[in-house]
């Protein structure tokens, strides 16, 4: 199994990104797809993950804010971040698992609010 997340980099604060994961080599349906991300001196935390059939689950902290979407047929999962604070800054992990997470991880990607 292997994960290539995309699309971190720096913003302002009140700004957007979207990353994006791409999982090849696995043969069997994904069921859950997430994101987790771990900030300075903190503990990695569940950002937001999706199930296959659409259902999305937020951490109290980005709804509103956050969106995930995925692709079913070209396993692929998206979170489109808005509305971007500071604090939002981490390093992003995606995440797959076939029924539930965590599951396989993929190498992060960056995110930098600034203020």
């Amino acid at each position: 199994v292997q994960l290539q997340a995309s699309g971190g980099g720096l913003v302002q604060a009140g700004g957007s990104l979207r990353l994006s994961c791409a999982a090849s080599g696995i043969i069997f349906s994904i069921n859950v797809m997430g994101w987790y991300r771990q900030a300075p001196r903190k503990q990695r935390e569940l950002v937001a993950y999706i199930t296959r059939d659409g259902t999305a689950t937020y951490a109290e902290s980005v709804k509103g804010r956050f969106t995930i979407s995925r692709d079913n047929d070209r396993n692929t999962v998206h979170l489109q971040m808005d509305s971007l604070k500071p604090e939002d800054t981490a390093i992003y992990y995606c995440n797959v698992g076939l029924h539930r997470l965590p599951g396989y991880w993929g190498q992060g990607t960056l995110v930098t609010v600034s203020s």
